[in-house]
């Protein structure tokens, strides 16, 4: 059994008090010279009490953090196997990119004669993401990939409104994202699951046999949530609009065929591209994300505002939907998209160039087969034969072990490695989905899977309990995850006239 860390991280159990715990009155960590007595402008406002900061000296604050910092796991500091999610490493140039001053502390009120830089910048990134797509037009202000979803989806309604169409439902494969459903739902629409073959792909007799005339659209993502390509594709968009529907990718998974694949020739309608994920932001914790949709010539017309025109030597930022053309369904947020987003993903774009980028998706897709290689005679591999950028394994290899899929991915922690994804997508059982990316060494996988193959072997040798313990060496041990110790639902009552 291995017991090295690729993070070094291992064994921290210190405990970390709250910064206001560690207050001590009077210390600071600034010395401020006495304020001028002046007239204030609060009009009586002024605040009585204290305002609560805890007192610190510097390094107090700084090495609070820091520990913090220390005993949380990042790209920074080993492998980040987590399927579908593209954790992959963000080259420093592009945050130095983000933070140039005149980029980092623009203000989208600004007039927009001193913003023709950041217009220039988010028209060339438009193009890079077209030219990419062989999409004609792109909506670049909405805000993650599921409000690129909403976009797409709310497009496909206008048009369908403008042509005489009010159809009702939309088509989702039961491996979809969960916000694909849910996306659909929020535009207003009911939606209807397609089963996957054996194979992990699209059933398209099933899916023909459903497109009816209330079918307003299907989504697909592509590559798969298993880590597979849609190989009927083609025959797929064609059916789709033989029917008179309109057909999405979710581009969450652009990764794996960016500079190789180019969807627009595939017969897509729009897709959303995850720029953090594709094209570098670092976007663990929440964000910042920035999901731009690209628009066949179908669609083109009903592209939400804002966009940026280039008018000779000037940009020129549409926001009027009366003075735009086309017939754009309205906006999608305030102001313009995820500025500094864009900053890194065009100085990613422009760093690699088009053989750099298509070079990104043949290694992503060459990592995640040497994952499945290495580990297919012991862990269990869902689909046979080649994958794109991740594999995906269920739990059959834990059969009669006593050992789950969170038992594993627990015991991961405790070897310093972030664990992969566990029990998605819900097409297969217990499943563990991982995703090496492009940017892992051959070195950093072959200590992964050694590690994978040490706790394989352990969960076959009666070392359930081990399992069912871990992890044992992380910040914080394993809840108590027992229907016992879950506290019951408090019912809201509502208030009684007398109360």
């Amino acid at each position: 059994m291995p017991t090295h860390s690729i993070s070094g991280n291992r064994g921290l159990q210190i405990e970390e008090q709250l910064i206001f715990e560690q207050d001590n009155p009077g210390q600071t960590g600034v010395d401020y010279p006495d304020i001028p007595q002046a007239k204030n402008r609060l009009g009586g406002l002024d605040r009585e009490g204290e305002i609560g900061l805890p007192g610190l000296s510097e390094p107090q604050v700084v090495r609070h953090y820091m520990r913090l910092s220390q005993k949380n796991y990042a790209i920074d500091s080993g492998v980040y196997p987590l399927g579908s999610c593209t954790m992959k490493h963000n080259p420093r140039l592009n945050e130095k990119m983000a933070r140039l001053p005149g980029l980092a502390d623009l203000h989208p009120l600004q007039p927009m004669q001193t913003t023709q830089g950041a217009m220039e910048l988010m028209s060339s990134c438009a193009n890079w993401l077209c030219t990419l797509t062989n999409m004609p037009v792109v909506a670049m202000s909405p805000a993650a990939g599921a409000h690129g979803e909403l976009c797409g989806l709310m497009a496909v309604r206008a048009a369908l409104e403008d042509q005489g169409y009010a159809r009702t439902k939309v088509l989702v494969p039961e491996s979809a994202h969960g916000t694909n459903p849910a996306s659909a739902h929020l535009c207003g629409y009911s939606v209807e699951s397609i089963p996957a073959k054996e194979n992990g792909r699209v059933n398209l007799d099933v899916l023909k046999e459903k497109l009816d005339g209330e079918v307003a659209c299907f989504m697909l993502t592509n590559p798969n949530t298993c880590g597979l390509f849609e190989n009927e594709i083609l025959d797929i968009a064609k059916a789709v609009h033989d029917a008179g529907a309109y057909f999405y990718c979710d581009g969450a998974n652009f990764n794996a065929i960016v500079g190789v694949v180019r969807p627009g020739d595939l017969g897509i309608d729009c897709m959303h591209i995850n720029l953090h994920k594709t094209f570098s932001t670092p976007h663990g914790g929440g964000g910042p994300g920035s999901g731009p949709v690209v628009f066949s010539e179908a669609l083109a017309p009903y592209v939400p505002v804002p966009y940026v025109v280039q008018e000779g030597d000037t940009y020129r930022l549409v926001e009027d939907e009366a003075s735009a053309e086309g017939k754009p369904f309205g906006r999608m947020k305030s102001f313009h998209g995820q500025f500094g987003v864009f900053v890194r993903a065009l100085s990613y774009m422009m760093s690699l160039g088009s053989d750099g980028l298509r070079q990104v998706a043949r290694d992503a897709v060459l990592n995640a087969n040497y994952l499945a290689v290495k580990l297919e005679g012991s862990l269990s591999r869902s689909y046979e034969g080649v994958c794109m950028h991740e594999v995906l394994f269920d739990d059959r290899f834990l059969k009669d072990t006593g050992v789950t899929t969170l038992d594993f991915a627990k015991a991961l922690l405790d070897e310093g490695v972030h664990p992969m994804t566990m029990y998605f997508p819900l097409v297969v059982h217990g499943a563990l989905l991982m995703e090496p990316t492009e940017t892992e060494s051959k070195q950093s996988l072959d200590q992964f899977i050694e590690m994978v193959l040490g706790l394989t072997e352990r969960a076959k040798g009666d070392n359930a309990r081990y399992f069912e313990q871990a992890p044992r060496m992380t910040p914080r041990r394993r809840l108590d995850e027992t229907a016992a110790a879950r506290k019951p639902v408090l019912k809201w009552v509502p208030p009684t006239e007398e109360a």
